[in-house]
């Protein structure tokens, strides 16, 4: 039987994550939101009339993966692709307020930047409206993209994946950047989705969630035990060192080589939004594993990082300071 680390032992594992260098690679989001007031429907259609109040961007997708960990005291190389957009022009003005580099976007004039527009009255989201293109990216971007993560692995601790399906990662791009990493001894997390699933062979640690792992295997798990054979099925299938499944409000539950299963109940008081809540996991998880942190510990710290931003509205990050005083 597993047994957990005390409070004051996992608030002394926060210190350890400063300074640790991560490459995150993927699909680069620009978050935008609205927000507003109702106070009549329209006479167009029967649809709420917004008067807008203020509107803000934010970061999302794999460039929220490197906000967080930036935030948590790391040290983080973004590489990506972007179009060659307005959308652009407000992520890399997003990226320097946050104090992260830019020279890691790589653009591509035949598609547009990514960029989810939501809707918020009341602090209730209303209505997003996505601004995308879900092709592969070509062939030459794609070559461009590996050479300057390669690169940049020469001086990482770890590497992250952050797939969101908008066409970075292929195949052999997938194996490329995993065999890399791997030959450097370096940790690959990855933040899977469906199409790519069983694709991520050797990698380190995967973060499904529930859907994500029944999407994957191709059925649904209606309960602990499906979660927990599906889970190990595909812990074998890509030899993976591990893969944490998070679990929404079950919390979350982690699987190892070669050790019993850790069931870890979720420390979120209050579900406000759970919008970026798996880009913190990630995160918060290669930063631990970065540092040398093993991963029940690793995985309790990113238990505790989401259970913070559930508890906000919007892609938010975590400092240090709220992860001790979470924990």
């Amino acid at each position: 039987m597993r047994t957990t680390l005390k409070p004051a032992a996992l608030r002394a594992l926060v210190g350890k994550l400063a300074g640790r260098r991560v490459v995150v690679t993927g699909d680069l989001i620009l978050d935008a939101y609205v927000r507003g007031t109702v106070r009549r429907i329209s006479q167009e259609a029967p649809v709420p009339v917004v008067t807008v109040d203020g509107e803000s961007q934010a970061l999302g997708g794999a460039a929220n993966v490197a906000e967080n960990i930036r935030a948590l005291g790391g040290v983080v190389r973004l590489i990506g692709v972007v179009g060659a957009d307005g959308a652009a022009a407000e992520m890399r003005q997003v990226l320097d307020a946050c104090g992260l580099a830019t020279d890691g976007l790589m653009v591509d004039t035949q598609r547009p930047t990514t960029r989810k527009l939501r809707i918020i009255v009341q602090s209730q989201q209303v209505v997003r409206v996505d601004r995308e293109v879900v092709m592969p990216i070509s062939s030459s971007l794609r070559a461009r993209l590996a050479a300057a993560v390669t690169k940049e692995l020469a001086q990482a601790h770890a590497l992250v994946l952050s797939d969101y399906g908008k066409g970075v990662f292929s195949r052999e791009l997938i194996r490329l950047l995993i065999a890399a990493a791997r030959r450097r001894g370096l940790p690959v997390l990855v933040d899977p989705k469906i199409e790519h699933f069983y694709q991520y062979v050797r990698a380190s640690v995967m973060t499904p969630n529930t859907n994500e792992l029944a999407g994957g295997v191709g059925r649904a798990l209606k309960d602990y035990a499906a979660q927990l054979a599906a889970g190990q099925r595909v812990l074998q299938r890509l030899k993976l060192e591990a893969l944490l499944v998070t679990r929404g409000p079950d919390g979350m539950l982690l699987l190892e080589q070669g050790r019993e299963p850790f069931s870890i109940p979720t420390v979120a008081r209050t579900v406000f939004d759970v919008t970026g809540a798996g880009d913190t996991v990630i995160s918060t998880l290669a930063l631990a594993r970065a540092a040398g942190i093993a991963y029940p510990a690793a995985a309790m710290l990113a238990n505790c990082a989401a259970g913070i931003v559930v508890g906000k509205l919007g892609a938010v990050s975590v400092t240090p300071q709220e992860l001790r005083q979470a924990i």
